[in-house]
């Protein structure tokens, strides 16, 4: 079935820009982008929950061509879902038994899941909860295991290939040049095949546009916000 459009609510540079960008690689898939200001709470008003209980961005609405909506809310899945919704774009190795499709689906879930672990609890630790409830201990941890596991493993791989599987940029590379972006801004990533890697991706329309707004970003959220700090991890 052919999809009509997609809605992606959005915060800027959070891992909705990772799905912005996929999309914009597809050049095909229509994006309507609906903002979600996290720093005031909007995604806890009732209406959101009810469309993603986890109060997280993205959430994707998806509008199939009779008109059905179905939502998605883990951006990996949307990211690999939109590679393979438009195989035009190449953005991925055909399904199959295929070393290349291996490789591509085992980058996008470490891209995904590990990495992203590490670097979300290094987020929430020094910048997201209530002062009282940091644990720097979390920080340490975490911050050394994405140093000596993280980096050594991806360093390798780019200093073999131009992008994270192979030659050639997939939807995995949506995932890992977010996560390096992010990884970054808190002081990690930061060799110099690192950079290489950032300013090939950063140059492409589809990354451009999907970032144009993640110079508005803060690493904390304002004193001012209105109502209580209800963010629970």
């Amino acid at each position: 079935m052919k999809i009509e459009r997609i809605k992606v609510f959005h915060f800027p540079a959070s891992r909705s820009a990772r799905v912005l960008w996929a999309a914009y690689e597809t050049d095909g898939c229509e994006v309507e982008i609906e903002n979600v200001d996290l720093y005031q709470g909007a995604h806890y008003a009732p209406e959101y929950l009810a469309r993603n209980l986890n109060h997280s961005v993205p959430t994707v609405d998806i509008v199939w061509e009779n008109g059905a909506v179905q939502s998605m809310i883990e951006s990996a899945a949307i990211v690999q879902f939109l590679a393979d919704a438009y195989p035009i774009a190449k953005l991925a190795p055909p399904a199959g038994a295929t070393p290349e499709r291996s490789d591509y689906l085992q980058m996008i879930h470490f891209c995904g899941t590990q990495m992203d672990m590490m670097l979300w609890q290094i987020r929430v630790h020094e910048h997201l909860l209530p002062a009282a409830e940091r644990d720097p201990r979390v920080v340490e941890r975490y911050r050394a295991k994405f140093k000596a596991e993280a980096e050594p493993q991806l360093a390798e791989r780019l200093k073999r290939q131009t992008y994270i599987c192979g030659s050639e940029f997939t939807a995995a590379d949506c995932l890992l040049g977010h996560n390096v972006t992010w990884a970054r801004g808190y002081g990690l990533c930061r060799d110099e095949i690192f950079r290489q890697y950032i300013s090939r991706v950063s140059k492409r329309p589809a990354f451009v546009r999907a970032f144009a707004d993640a110079r508005t970003f803060r690493f904390e959220p304002p004193a001012s916000r209105e109502g209580p700090n209800l963010f629970n991890g």
